[in-house]
């Protein structure tokens, strides 16, 4: 029976915690009218958080939700700036406890995790084995049961009042899309009598899904020993047998059926490691290459001609474009993307007070090649790196962008150049 922890609260609900969870919440969401309107008031803001939560008489606001459909379509929630104080604070004292038992190969919402480590993780073992099993959790945030979550608090927790914030939180949520599922012992009605859903965009909420497959976790890598890899609902195991894994798909399946959850049908296979694999937004390709998918690049252009649209409107500042554009470029150079950053950038750097920064062109020859002094530059495949508007009297041709790099077009010059 693992440790459980007492006498949490008061380091939740003092004033010097709110304070430091506060500037926590407010990172990257100054510009937002609650987070403004509650820094303009701190102080008075903070002592009535400090004195509703000891009283018992805090509850939570209500969320604004909207819908995104890209990639896909889903429910997004935000919960009033005052509420995300309060989870700052309160994951800032329970996640440790929890973080303490949690595997090594689980990578989202983690301090030294993240996207890029599991990809690291992913291709680790695909070199070292010859088939995969993916699989994904069917629409894994509405499908969290509350019961299910509450009792994985108690696991760890027995301060009274701490238990009562968190079960405060859940009962709180807002409606999710319905995911009506049926397991071994429900009755007709059981998808409508049990609370489920989690609101996607609260940090309790990432936490709170990395504990609820934590026992799912310890069961692969400790009952199947399994090489494993989890980024939230989306996770991969290892074998050279495909039958194994096939067994092993069965045995999962059953096990989280007690946790009220489905692997998705589509979703979920079995593949060879050689072959290419999107994975956490990467194509990782069996020769070590890796690369951005057409539909990664799209959005962001589109947001980018948002930003520099609203930029050029007076509506957002520098301060509000460069870290979502510096974010997306250091998310890129984990893939072979020169190319295309130079593309999108030229130069591959982005430097707002440049009008090109927002519709630089390629200016490098992207296929192709002249016979000079090397017959091997004259093959397609090979990358000559002249400019476009480079002219010498070399025989051959040469593939290179147009100077509106937008429009994804290319120009083929044949013959001499």
């Amino acid at each position: 029976m693992p440790r459980r922890h007492d006498n949490l609260f008061d380091a939740i609900a003092n004033f010097g915690a709110l304070h430091q969870a506060a500037r926590r919440a407010i990172l990257g969401k100054r510009r937002k009218p609650g987070a403004a309107a509650f820094f303009a008031n701190l102080e008075g803001e903070l002592l009535n958080l400090e004195r509703q939560l000891q009283d018992g008489t805090y509850r939570p606001g209500r969320y604004v939700a909207f819908e995104v459909n890209d990639p896909k379509k889903r429910i997004v929630s935000a919960a009033p700036f005052r509420d995300r104080v309060v989870h700052h604070a309160l994951c800032a004292v329970v996640e440790p406890i929890f973080e303490a038992g949690f595997i090594d190969h689980t990578f989202a919402n983690r301090k030294g995790k993240g996207t890029h480590r599991a990809i690291e993780v992913y291709e680790h073992y695909r070199y070292r084995h010859a088939h995969v099993l993916r699989c994904d959790i069917y629409r894994y945030f509405p499908a969290i049961d509350h019961e299910l979550l509450k009792a994985a608090f108690r696991r760890r927790i027995s301060c009274v009042r701490t238990l009562a914030l968190l079960d405060l939180n859940v009962d709180r949520s807002n409606a999710q899309e319905p995911v009506n599922l049926y397991f071994d012992g429900d009755d007709l009605f059981a998808p409508f009598k049990r609370r489920r859903g989690l609101p996607i965009g609260n940090l309790t909420s990432q936490f709170f899904a990395n504990l609820y497959l934590d026992g799912f976790d310890h069961f692969v890598t400790e009952v199947l020993r399994a090489p494993f890899v989890r980024y939230v609902d989306d996770f991969a195991l290892f074998h050279d047998d495909p039958a194994v894994l096939a067994d092993w798909r069965e045995r999962i399946d059953s096990y989280l059926a007690g946790r009220r959850l489905r692997l998705h049908p589509g979703k979920t296979f079995i593949a060879p490691t050689a072959a290419t694999a999107n994975f956490l937004g990467f194509e990782l390709h069996g020769d070590g290459g890796r690369s951005l998918p057409d539909d990664n690049v799209r959005r962001f252009r589109n947001r980018l001609r948002g930003l520099r649209d609203q930029w050029r409107a007076g509506t957002v500042g520098m301060g509000d474009v460069e870290p979502r554009v510096r974010a997306w470029i250091a998310h890129a150079e984990n893939a072979n993307t020169w190319r295309l950053r130079h593309a999108i950038f030229g130069g591959g750097r982005f430097d707002p007070r440049q009008s090109e920064a927002w519709t630089a062109p390629c200016r490098r020859v992207l296929r192709g090649g002249s016979w000079n002094n090397n017959p091997q530059n004259l093959r397609s495949a090979n990358r000559n790196r002249n400019t476009t508007d480079n002219r010498n009297n070399n025989i051959g041709f040469r593939v290179g962008s147009t100077l509106s790099a937008r429009t994804g077009a290319i120009t083929v010059s044949p013959g001499e150049h």
